[in-house]
């Protein structure tokens, strides 16, 4: 064989071996790239999760704060409440006894009249106030939302009729099943529906859906309520501070009702956000566990 033969022969070795060492280099490079690109998408993974578990974790930690807060404001009402009611009750007798001996002076019984609407007034503020402060105790039972429906449009007609404002109610809805105190879920809708007419206005709307939704990593299968109205929703500047005791946008009322329907959905282990709608009205979304 000549001296070319041989060196083309170790040259072609040389190649084949190359040729594996290359292939070899190759795999390794493709499957240190893979684990590389495994790794950075664990990574990404693992920071969306402790990002989610910080926000989890703040919203927690500002729940229970408020719960903190509303506890002690809660006390120190009920204790004010309570002291108040006693000579309110004497006020009460005595201006309604001075109505009656004064019926024949007209300015004279108008004073009085007056005196009588103020204590009036004042006594619906202490009875809120005690509702308010006072531990729920819920007897949950299944019930369809339908039934509780019923009573709250009943007690709602004669304010749509008196602010000619119409209640939409979606039909699908009424056939969803709940486990709630159901007492305290007709306070729920009817505070959150009668704020949506008031809010509405004369041509104005209110409207209630709800769906049952799956659960995720963060909540368990529920039910979710929607009531939506047709005003001019709520001011920015009011969103964070709406449910807070004796907060109202209103020029009436006590501003409590909206921090006693959020104890409620609290105390049913469910939670109540408030926000603009795209059509802009506002909207309240309750979410309860089946």
């Amino acid at each position: 064989m000549s001296g070319t033969a041989l060196m083309d022969m170790a040259d072609s070795r040389d190649t084949a071996a190359l040729s594996d060492r290359e292939r070899e280099l190759g795999a390794i490079l493709k499957a240190y790239s893979d684990v590389t690109d495994r790794l950075k998408v664990a990574h990404e993974r693992l920071n969306e999760e402790v990002s989610r578990l910080r926000e989890e974790l703040r919203r927690k930690n500002e729940e229970l704060r408020r719960r903190d807060r509303l506890a002690a404001l809660g006390e120190m009402a009920a204790g004010l409440a309570h002291e108040i009611r006693n000579p309110l009750g004497g006020i009460a007798l005595y201006s309604s006894m001075l109505e009656r001996e004064v019926a024949e002076l007209p300015k004279a019984h108008q004073a009085a009249s007056r005196i009588s609407s103020g204590v009036r007034t004042l006594d619906r503020l202490v009875s809120d106030i005690l509702d308010f402060a006072q531990e729920d105790h819920l007897e949950k039972q299944a019930v369809t939302l339908g039934a509780i429906l019923a009573d709250v449009e009943d007690g709602l007609c004669p304010w749509a009729d008196q602010l000619k404002a119409a209640i939409r109610i979606d039909d699908a809805s009424r056939n969803i099943s709940l486990m709630c105190d159901a007492g305290k879920m007709k306070q729920v809708l009817l505070n959150l529906m009668l704020n949506g007419l008031q809010a509405a206005g004369s041509g104005g709307w209110v409207r209630l859906s709800a769906r049952h939704c799956a659960g995720d990593d963060t909540q368990p299968d529920g039910v979710e309520i929607e009531i939506l109205d047709s005003g001019k929703g709520i001011p920015a500047e009011s969103l964070d501070r709406i449910f807070n005791p004796f907060f109202t946008t209103k020029s009436t009322g006590t501003g409590l009702g909206l921090a006693i329907v959020h104890r409620i959905i609290e105390a049913h282990g469910g939670t109540i956000r408030a926000m603009n709608s795209a059509e802009g009205g506002a909207k309240f979304v309750v979410w309860l566990t089946e």
